[in-house]
């Protein structure tokens, strides 16, 4: 027998390839198995979450009904809003009655003294009183057993229980005690109450600052180890770790993050049936239109806590807000309470008395001084400081760079924006001359004594820290500015101090680093240098009992948080409050406005009285006060600094001093009188007041700065260069043409009638004609000088001949300014623009919503008259052109929608039976069926309909056709989008080529005679091979439906074969 060599090679090279296409086959069922897997495990979490949620809503709706028993017995304002809120939700309107039925004193009349209980109605009563529910409130009397790391004072368990409480009630709740009382703590034991007392073991969610996570953190280790805490604070990449094997499988109790991360994580934190949600440092959300606001009430939760360390204010709106937040089935529209607020006859504090009711059942507000005994109160000394010489002299540049401004010269637009920059440029000015470029002495640039001596704060720095250094006391820094810090770190190595940092920059790993090693027992860490805001929130830093405020925030608020980082529970030495204020300067006076303010918070809330909106920020009287305060004495200081050469201990006796004075001076007045005392106290100076006097005899002249010779110090060849040649410079032109005061700032997208822009340039020309000025030649070349020179002199000669205005134009003048859009901003006008785009110029309704602040009358008036004199704004036709590419693109839109749905209303069962004409390239990406199902559910969302592609991910995802479709379930929005796209010119291109083939035969059957005579003059070969040709065309219909006869047998099989073919 003879064996083929080639015969042998060819069995081997099949073996070897049958091998392979095992193990390729062994590889795919893998992966197929790992597929499966994953999909099965989605579906079983996605089917969890769900049950979660259903089991959440019920507890929810039970909740609801306790919650509104619970508020109809506290008083009437609830009753109202309630009853309001049932004509228009059914749910409510429906517990409302069947608690009316329930209630046992319905038929009681109560002045009837004399009724006498029935048999039945004793029955009842005995019944309810032994209702086991009724008895099922829980009260500690001391620190609960599963608090292991301590004990609990006697006002943090009544925190407790007030808590235990607002949970058995169904009602949200504000933990706003005192900074250091331990709030935290609370929170936590009534965590582990839920968790060991009512077996909810979860899940919470603790939304925080990401400064305090690691606190939190710490907390839960310390005081209930057991709770298994899941911190999520990471960089996107590992994040994505974390949500995978932490997050999703659910495998923790308490998730602990920080806004950003719940913004940035929205998505997943939604599908979380959350048993509370608590939220520290709660001011965040107050503005419900912050996006954090919004996003924190859509995630689904049981209960809601809230936690803040500084009071509330009484801004009505504020309020409004916080009770949206925890009570949303109730105060829901902001609009009905604003109503109910007019109708109280505009009485504000007669409406926050009431308000200041509605919180109290939600809100635990409690201070040191009345609870904490142990704790001793912290004493704040102000230490007043000089200026060294070399903070004169940049203190005297910076009055003399704007002198107008700090005269009160100013216009009224950019007015306040320019004395808010010098109020800046004047502080750090006394903080220290070094944060200006130009001002520290080098290159070489040396860590020396000058550091020091250049500035009167770090003088006086110098000379307490070496007090409190053999005192061993340790201290913690605050300064506003982040390169004081650097200065202070180039101090701290001078004298070789051992120190800590936290800004805004320090990551948070280096924040839990600098917070432990200043903590440790034994640290030999002496300070601790900090950012106000950066550091003055939930940092727990006890072990220094010395506080510098290196300089005051304009917020009082944000000082009182930083104090309380060292002065809370835990402290037990005294600790003190050093604050440095450079004297007679503007610092003295953001210091005095700084105590009227906490002083008027205080009485406010007190008193229940309602906030004055216009005082929360400095006006522009206020910010030329505080500029021109001292302003003189700096211009008359010739040389040499204000440093006094005092010792620490007299410098504090006088600080104590003026301390108590300053205290004093505020804790005399009344809510009344603080609040006409912001006004007018802006006007004395030295006890003189200045009220009657006119605004320009005040600032006009006020202050003359120094007259001094400048003289060329260097000789620098560029600067030479530049000077003979005149380049690189800015040159100032003419001066401008000065304008009359109080007169209407018009623009283009107001509309005023063209009449108020003439009597305006009439006013201004005779203004200008009493000033006696004289219109410069403006500037350019000497060929166009003549022409120069003659446009000067006719606007000159309207200057000369110009005449004021009569009574009677002055009075056409207002009427004229009545008939323009004033409260018509620049930034209306955009939104306008692109609401007309995105809906179209007629769709009003939809217009006002995108306006913000503009009612639907309004809109259509502006939109008349925009649209018979949009050619009068600059630039009109960008805006134009914006619109009309808008409303093209709603057109096509509102075309593609009508032809989407005449394509799919041809077939009963359009998602077995649609038939799609694709192009030649159809591509291997998509199958038909899946194509079908893209068609026929964008057909149902509508293409109008806002996320539409990210629905139909959606639906993708949780439909069972494509269970392991795995292709098809991974596309992105963006790459339905696309699909979309292409399937809609397939259907436009087969709708618009039905519509031509149907009207070419009409035409053939009206003409059938005269087509065959041209069919008779073609020649015989192009008619055989139009015959042929329309021979083929048949054959292919033919198959064609055959095709499509075979199509239900063979679907299976394309369905099987579908991963394969993407491969």
């Amino acid at each position: 027998m003879v064996i083929n060599t080639e015969d042998v090679l060819m069995e081997e090279s099949s073996i070897e390839y049958d091998d392979q296409e095992k193990s390729e086959l062994i590889k795919d069922r893998n992966k197929d198995d790992q597929r499966s897997y994953r999909a099965s495990m989605n579906m079983e979490r996605h089917r969890e979450f769900n049950e979660k949620h259903s089991k959440l809503n019920k507890a929810k709706a039970v909740d609801s009904t306790k919650r509104l028993s619970f508020l109809l017995g506290q008083t009437e304002l609830f009753r109202h809003f309630i009853n309001l809120q049932a004509g228009s939700n059914a749910d409510s309107k429906d517990i409302i009655n069947r608690l009316s039925a329930d209630d046992p004193k319905k038929e009681i009349n109560s002045k009837d003294h004399r009724h006498r209980k029935t048999e039945q109605e004793e029955d009842a009563e005995l019944l309810r009183e032994n209702d086991p529910e009724q008895e099922n409130q829980t009260i500690f009397t001391e620190s609960p057993p599963y608090i292991v790391g301590g004990k609990m004072r006697d006002y943090q368990v009544q925190g407790l229980n007030w808590l235990i409480s607002l949970y058995e009630n169904g009602i949200n709740g504000i933990l706003a005690d005192e900074m250091g009382l331990g709030k935290t703590l609370q929170t936590i034991s009534f965590i582990g109450y839920l968790r060991f007392l009512k077996g909810i073991q979860g899940p919470h969610l603790v939304a925080a600052p990401k400064s305090t996570l690691d606190n939190w953190s710490r907390e839960f280790s310390r005081w209930i180890p057991e709770i298994n805490v899941f911190v999520f604070q990471a960089p996107k990449d590992e994040r994505a770790i974390l949500i995978n094997e932490r997050l999703l499988t659910n495998d923790f109790d308490v998730c602990i993050t920080s806004y950003e991360t719940i913004l940035r994580e929205k998505v997943h934190f939604k599908k979380f049936a959350w048993e509370y949600i608590i939220v520290d440092e709660a001011h965040r959300i107050k503005n419900e239109e912050s996006m954090l606001s919004k996003i924190i009430r859509l995630l689904n939760s049981r209960n809601r806590l809230l936690i803040t360390g500084t009071p509330l204010q009484n801004n009505l709106h504020e309020l409004w807000a916080l009770l949206n937040f925890l009570l949303p089935d109730i105060f829901a529209d902001s609009q009905v309470f604003d109503r109910w607020f007019e109708s109280q006859n505009g009485d504000s504090d007669t409406v926050v008395k009431q308000l200041h009711k509605v919180l109290r059942p939600f809100l635990l507000r409690r201070v040191k001084s009345d609870v904490e005994r142990t704790l001793k109160p912290k004493k704040e000394i102000n230490l007043y400081v000089g200026l060294s010489e070399m903070q004169v002299k940049w203190y005297q540049k910076i009055l003399e760079k704007d002198i107008d401004a700090v005269n009160g010269a100013i216009g009224k637009k950019e007015g306040k924006t320019r004395l808010l920059n010098i109020v800046m440029q004047l502080r750090k000015c006394c903080n220290h001359p070094y944060l200006f470029d130009g001002a520290e002495p080098g290159p070489p640039y040396t860590t020396d004594e000058h550091i020091v001596t250049n500035s009167g704060k770090m003088v006086m720095l110098d000379k307490l820290l070496k007090r409190s250094k053999a005192q061993d006391s340790r201290v913690l820094i605050f300064s506003q500015m982040g390169r004081v810090l650097d200065i202070l770190e180039d101090y701290c190595y001078l004298r070789g101090y051992k120190y800590c940092r936290i800004d805004g920059q320090t990551s948070h790993e280096d924040r839990i680093i600098a917070i432990d090693e200043f903590n440790a027992p034994g640290s030999d860490k002496f300070l601790f240098l900090l950012t106000t805001r950066a550091g003055g929130l939930g940092i727990n830093l006890t072990t220094a009992d010395v506080v510098v405020i290196y300089d005051s925030d304009w917020n009082p608020q944000a000082d009182l948080q930083a104090m309380d980082r060292a002065h809370r529970i835990g402290q037990t030495k005294q600790v003190y409050v050093y604050r440095f204020v450079t004297d007679n300067t503007v610092e003295e006076k953001v210091l005095e406005r700084a105590a009227q303010k906490l002083r008027l918070d205080q009485l406010v809330i007190q008193q229940g009285r309602a906030q004055l909106q216009s005082k929360n920020n400095a006006s522009k009287e206020e910010l030329i006060t505080m500029i021109q305060h001292g302003a003189e004495d700096v211009f008359k200081q010739k040389e040499g600094g204000t440093i006094t050469e005092d010792d620490i201990e007299e410098i504090m006796k006088k600080g104590e001093k003026r301390t108590a004075e300053l205290n004093k001076r505020y804790e005399s007045l009344g809510i009344d009188d603080l609040q006409k005392f912001s006004t007018d106290s802006a006007y004395e100076w030295n006890g003189e007041d200045y009220t009657k006097k006119k605004s320009n005899e005040v600032t006009i002249n006020w202050i003359y700065p120094s007259k001094r010779e400048r003289t060329q110090q260097s000789y620098s060849l560029d600067q030479y260069y530049k000077g003979v040649l005149k380049t690189g410079g800015r040159t100032h032109g003419p001066p401008k043409a000065p304008r009359p005061p109080k007169q209407t700032n018009i623009q283009d997208h107001q509309f005023y009638p063209q009449r108020l822009i003439d009597l305006q340039d009439r006013e201004t020309a005779y203004f200008r004609k009493e000033l006696g000025y004289k219109v410069p030649l403006a500037d350019g070349t000497p060929e166009d000088l003549e022409e120069r020179e003659a446009d000067r002199d006719l606007e000159q000669k309207e200057i000369d001949n110009a005449v004021p205005l009569t009574e009677e134009e002055q009075l056409e003048k207002e009427e004229l300014i009545s008939q323009g859009f004033n409260d018509w901003q620049r930034r209306d006008f955009y939104h306008f623009i692109q609401a007309c785009a995105k809906h179209g110029r007629n769709s009003f309704k939809a217009i006002a919503q995108e306006v913000e602040g503009k009612t639907l009358a309004q809109i259509k008036e502006y939109s008349k008259v925009f649209w018979e004199r949009y050619t009068e704004i600059d630039g009109y036709e960008r805006y134009i052109g914006q619109i009309e590419a808008g409303e093209g693109r709603i057109q096509k839109q509102d075309r593609q929608t009508k032809l989407l749905h005449e394509k799919i209303s041809q077939y009963r069962a359009p998602l077995q039976q649609l038939k799609i004409m694709y192009n030649q390239n159809k591509g291997k990406s998509y199958t038909e069926e899946e194509d079908r199902f893209l068609l026929v559910k964008l057909n149902e969302y509508g293409l109008a309909t806002e996320d539409v592609y990210e629905r139909l991910r959606e639906e993708i995802r949780i439909s069972p056709l494509f269970r392991f479709d795995w292709f098809f379930k991974s596309r992105t929005a963006l790459e339905l989008q696309r699909r979309c796209a292409t399937l809609l010119t397939s259907v436009k291109r087969e709708l618009e080529m039905n519509e031509e083939r149907s009207g070419w035969r009409r035409d053939r059957s009206d003409d059938d005679e005269d087509e065959d005579d041209e069919d008779d003059d073609l020649p015989k070969k192009k008619v055989r091979s139009s015959n042929i040709k329309s021979k083929r065309g048949n054959a292919k219909s033919n198959n064609k439906h055959a095709l499509e006869a075979n199509h239900i047998f063979i679907s299976s099989t394309r369905a099987s074969r579908k991963s394969k073919s993407r491969k």
